[in-house]
């Protein structure tokens, strides 16, 4: 049996990123005959601490130990023979770890990414620690593996700056196992929302005017999934807190999701994960063109793009309004995900690459 290392930066079954990118795919490679390692940089307890304000002895005694438990995963990595990087072995610093392993260790490793971690980005919360993060050393990260796989071609097209062994993979849904429902499209009441983390919710400023214009002709919720609750001033709004126990539930109130994002490098390198599961579970798509979301859908089919705030203003319009729109365009982007977005239409090509 070979034995697969997987190098994350958070614990298992808690960041999108790592969910949907390949930890859904984990059962089917022991199927395939790998017997998995998992190794976080964070623990479960620095983790639920690094992303509130406060807490600097915490975080600091946190990352410590995470940069000791590294060091001691160097030596057990030489029985591995598959090594799977997933964004960076360590959260702060040089990429050390990727040197050891590729120049000293001599291990081929495949480097996964979703975003464009290149760029800094950070929360408000750890404002004064990002220069640590050393964003230049993804780069090296790229020149060092063995293999890439990129959420998509903006991402690979980086990458190829630096390796020619580039796969794109797109951010997956379980369609069988997890998404695996469908909205009631015979309930009246709609509910028009978005989910998504605190760090993305100023792409939403955009859309507050319009909700607030809409909500003078319409009777719907504005719910928003999160992991903190916004301070928007719209009668129409309610707020859910993200539970990964309840996900899918929650999101099965929405009928019509909306995913505003403004075109930009870090927008670019997005890969379209919000309006994949609103349309995984058939929900109708209201998105920007930007990136990969251009590539998602086709308009007005199994989504609608909407741009300028008129664009977004006549889409929502025209949803609200149209019971039998809503239903033919969900079935058409449920469709869709499970036809080029599924985890069973991509497996084959992760399984090629191990």
């Amino acid at each position: 049996m070979k034995q697969l290392y997987i190098i994350a930066p958070y614990p298992r079954g808690e960041a999108p990123s790592q969910r949907f990118r390949f930890e859904q795919y984990l059962a089917d490679f022991e199927s395939a005959g790998y017997q998995l390692h998992f190794h976080s940089f964070l623990n479960e307890k620095t983790w639920k601490t690094v992303y509130k304000d406060g807490s600097v002895s915490k975080k600091i005694w946190g990352f410590l130990g995470s940069f000791v438990r590294r060091w001691l995963l160097l030596v057990e990595l030489r029985k591995a023979d598959v090594v799977f990087i997933h964004r960076e072995a360590a959260q702060l610093g040089p990429p050390l770890f990727e040197w050891i392993i590729a120049k000293l260790l001599r291990k081929k490793y495949i480097y996964d990414f979703d975003d464009a971690i290149w760029l800094p980005n950070y929360s408000e919360s750890n404002a004064r620690f990002h220069r640590l993060k050393a964003y230049w050393k993804v780069n090296y990260c790229m020149k060092w593996a063995h293999q890439i796989t990129a959420g998509n071609e903006y991402l690979a097209n980086y990458a190829r700056k630096f390796n020619s062994n580039v796969t794109v993979i797109p951010t997956t849904i379980d369609t069988d196992k997890y998404h695996n429902q469908t909205i009631d499209y015979n309930d009246k009441r709609l509910t028009i929302g978005w989910t998504g983390s605190h760090t993305t919710m100023q792409y939403l400023d955009f859309l507050v005017p319009i909700i607030r214009e809409l909500e003078q002709q319409f009777d719907f919720e504005f719910l928003i999934i999160s992991n903190i609750k916004p301070e928007f001033e719209l009668q129409s709004m309610r707020f859910i807190p993200w539970k990964k126990e309840t996900e899918i539930q929650d999101l099965l109130q929405i009928k019509i999701g909306v995913m505003p994002l403004i075109e930009d490098q870090w927008s670019n390198g997005k890969c379209g994960f919000k309006a994949l599961q609103y349309m995984s579970l058939g929900i109708p798509t209201v998105l920007s063109p930007v990136g990969v979301n251009t590539e998602l859908i086709q308009s007005h089919h199994d989504g609608i793009h909407a741009h300028t705030s008129e664009d977004w203003t006549a889409a929502l319009t025209q949803l609200l309004g149209d019971a039998t729109l809503r239903k033919s365009i969900g079935q058409a982007g449920q469709q869709r995900v499970r036809i080029a977005y599924s985890v069973k239409s991509q497996l084959p090509i992760y399984l090629e690459i191990l």
